[in-house]
Order: C-alpha cells, then structure tokens, then sequence
C-alpha cells in the first residue's frame, strides 16, 4: 500500500503514532527497523512499486531522487550511504538533506523528489515499520504552471529541419538521417523524452498515408497520434539507414529510436543529441534555458494552438490527464497574437502622430476632417 500526497498513510491495526515533529521513530514490530539499511529499504520499495506496472523510466527517476536524497543526508553526517539505517532518517535529517538537494535543483525537481520520498515514507508506515512520515515537517516548493516555452522565432523548425537535412551536424560518426528523423518525430508529434525512448519500430502502424504512433505515457497511458506522409518517409528512410550501417534487419520490438551503436537510445544520449543539433543548425541562441526535448513539444502544441486546435485536442495529442496544462498554450498564443499585432507598422504611424499631439485630427483622419463620409 503506498501513501497518497496527503501524508502516511497508516497501516492495517498497526496503531502507530507519528513522533514529535514527525520524526520517523521506530514502531516496533514486524520491520524491525533498527536492522534495516536505508538503501535496502529503498530497494525493497521499488520492488513493491513494480506491482502497479510503472515504466522503466519512471523506475529510474524513483531510484534516482531516493538515492541522491540519501546522498545528501549521509554526507553531513560522515557516513557512507550504505551506513544509515531506515529509522534515522528523521525529520531533522530529512530537512537537512532536502536543504543541501534543492541547492543545484529546479524547483520542479525537488517537488518531484519530495513527493517520491512521501510515498516512500508512507509505504513503510503503512507497513508497520515506522511510527510516522517525516516529511510533512520537510519544506517543498509550490507546485505552479510553467509557461510553455517553444523555440523562439517564427521559422525555428523549419530553419532546423532544413540545416539537418543539409548534413549540418558535424559529428565524428554522421548520421543525418537518425537525426532527421528524431527531431522531426518530437516537432511533429509532442513526445516527451521519456515516451520517445521507449518507442519501439513496430510503434508505427497502418497502412500508407494513414501511420500513426503508440505512445506509453505517463501512468501507463497509451495513446495514439497520426503521423502524416512526409514523416511517415523520414523514418522509413531513417531504418533504411540503420539497416544499412549495421548490416542487420530491423525487427518490430526493435528500439526505434538507436546511437551510433545500434543501441537503444538512452536519456542522456538524447539530451546530447538535440543539444549538438541545436548547435550545428545555428539555432542554440533560440532555444530557452533549461529546455531541450521540452522546447521541441512546447513548439508542437504552441503551433496547434495558432492553427486554431481546441484545447480538448491538445489535450489528447499531448497525453495530458486535465485541461489545465493545455490551457496554457492557448493562453500563451493569445499573449503571442497580441503581441504580433502590436508589431503591425501601422500602428507606427498612429504613434507618431499621437505623440505630436492632436496630428491625428489634423491629418485628417478626425470625424469632421475634409473628405470624411
């Protein structure tokens, strides 16, 4: 049983008391917490987890804001990881260590790892290992909407898509046509960095001219999203490619997606990979601070919005469980429409005769002005 974002969630007849100030204190019986190591207890936790089928991905950011939670609590105290037990990680350990891991993080980072850790801390209470969840006395940042950010500057695709074509990717190991079709696959269809690894070859399905892509998002959910021609011929010619670089045939459970190894692409290698594109096409200075996969779908669904896509469609294109999140491209597009027609040379001119003062009615262009009808 696992802890919702409310706090511990106590387990069956198990009586337990949270301590003062939150503490995780011992409770005793069936854990025996004074034995049990803190990493094995994370590792005991993500092996319960694996009953609700969570992706691989998302295993692996669990592992990964548990561990270097832990990182950070044992290092003041001189310890090594493999050294503290379960039952000391206290809300005063707990404070400290979230205090040392937000210092280099985003704040949507540090919420992310502050909501695994709950659910960790609950599992455990619920199991009878502990009296109480400590991170309610841990402080964690506000969760708030972020602002889309696409690319900036109207023919950014385009000018991308094209510079890649051109083979302007200068790598040891070329190979325009793998990143043709990666960067061309997230402008065209939103993925996020997660969904697009986990992508494989037989992900794509349907006849000629009507393909569309099975996508495993967030919680497991799958959905659907057509793909039109043009894409549909850079990845068949991107597999072309593979097969031919590394002389063996593409089989359905195949990664679709692959490096210059003919492995499974991983998250940093993708990371890199859209980061160098971003470089060689000369675009790097248009992309904002701390986006790379994130700019490509942001531009995919700002893009809808301005073709006129209602937030419904969005919505399900993006793989969004509320409206809330695909609001905000429509609200952005609005800020973004106004701003273009703000920029309208016309309006120049009435600024101009405006700071004359009264040079519009002279001009002419009053209601009682010669030649009014």
């Amino acid at each position: 049983m696992q802890a919702d974002g409310s706090g511990a969630v106590p387990g069956p007849g198990s009586g337990a008391v949270p301590s003062p100030g939150g503490g995780a204190r011992s409770g005793g019986g069936a854990g025996e917490p004074e034995g049990r190591r803190a990493v094995d207890a994370v590792e005991d936790y993500l092996v319960a987890r694996m009953a609700a089928k969570p992706s691989p991905h998302t295993v692996a950011a669990y592992r990964r804001d548990l561990r270097g939670v832990l990182e950070c609590a044992a290092r003041p105290l001189g310890r090594p990881v493999g050294g503290l037990g379960l039952a000391e990680l206290d809300a005063r350990v707990m404070r400290r260590a979230f205090a040392d891991f937000a210092v280099e993080r985003a704040p949507s980072s540090v919420l992310r790892a502050w909501s695994t850790w709950n659910g960790f801390f609950g599992f455990w209470v619920a199991e009878g290992a502990l009296a109480g969840n400590p991170m309610q006395a841990v402080g964690r940042p506000r969760p708030r909407q972020g602002e889309p950010k696409p690319l900036m500057g109207e023919d950014t695709p385009e000018r991308l898509l094209e510079a890649l074509a051109a083979g302007c990717r200068r790598a040891r190991d070329p190979w325009p046509e793998r990143d043709l079709a990666v960067m061309a696959l997230a402008l065209l269809t939103g993925l996020r960095s997660a969904e697009m690894l986990g992508l494989r070859v037989d992900s794509v399905s349907g006849r000629p001219g009507e393909r569309r892509v099975r996508v495993v998002g967030k919680g497991g959910r799958t959905r659907s999203l057509p793909i039109e021609p043009p894409l549909e011929a850079l990845v068949e010619a991107y597999l072309r490619s593979r097969e031919a670089r590394f002389g063996v045939r593409v089989r359905g459970r195949d990664p679709l997606l692959v490096d210059n190894r003919g492995e499974g692409l991983r998250r940093g290698g993708l990371q890199y990979l859209v980061r160098q594109c971003y470089r060689h096409a000369g675009v790097h200075d248009r992309v904002a601070r701390g986006t790379l996969v994130h700019a490509l779908r942001h531009t995919f669904a700002t893009r809808l919005a301005e073709d006129g896509a209602s937030v419904t469609e969005i919505m399900r294109l993006l793989g969004h469980t509320s409206l809330t999140s695909s609001q905000s491209y429509i609200d952005v597009t609005a800020s973004a429409q106004r701003e273009a027609a703000r920029s309208n040379r016309t309006y120049g001119v009435l600024r101009r005769l405006s700071e004359e003062g009264g040079g519009v009615e002279e001009a002419g262009v009053g209601g009682g002005g010669a030649g009014a009808h």
